[in-house]
């Protein structure tokens, strides 16, 4: 987790910015996204693509179908059976009786 320090900076993770190729320098955007902000690296910004309403719509339902299909052919899961021993008996593992 990173710290703000009292001029407002925040040190991004050595093993993210190796991921997101960020280097001293780089300029990142931050985004409102409802709850939460969205750091998003110099790479990212190259697209320039604005989508309206109606083609983020079209986005979102393709994704939600694809998602549902599959929730589909993944099998059930099975319930597990008896082990010999319960949850409560986790607890109480390694305390004097």
């Amino acid at each position: 987790m990173a710290k703000i320090t009292s001029k407002l900076q925040v040190t991004v993770p050595k093993a993210l910015a190796e991921q997101y190729h960020i280097r001293p320098g780089d300029e990142i955007r931050f985004e409102a996204a409802g709850d939460v902000i969205r750091v998003v690296p110099p790479a990212a910004g190259t697209s320039t693509a604005v989508l309206n309403v109606n083609e983020r719509l079209e986005l979102f339902d393709t994704a939600t179908t694809r998602q549902r299909k599959r929730e589909s052919l993944a099998e059930p899961r099975k319930r597990a059976h008896r082990r010999g021993w319960t949850r409560e008996d986790l607890y109480q593992r390694g305390l004097p009786h």
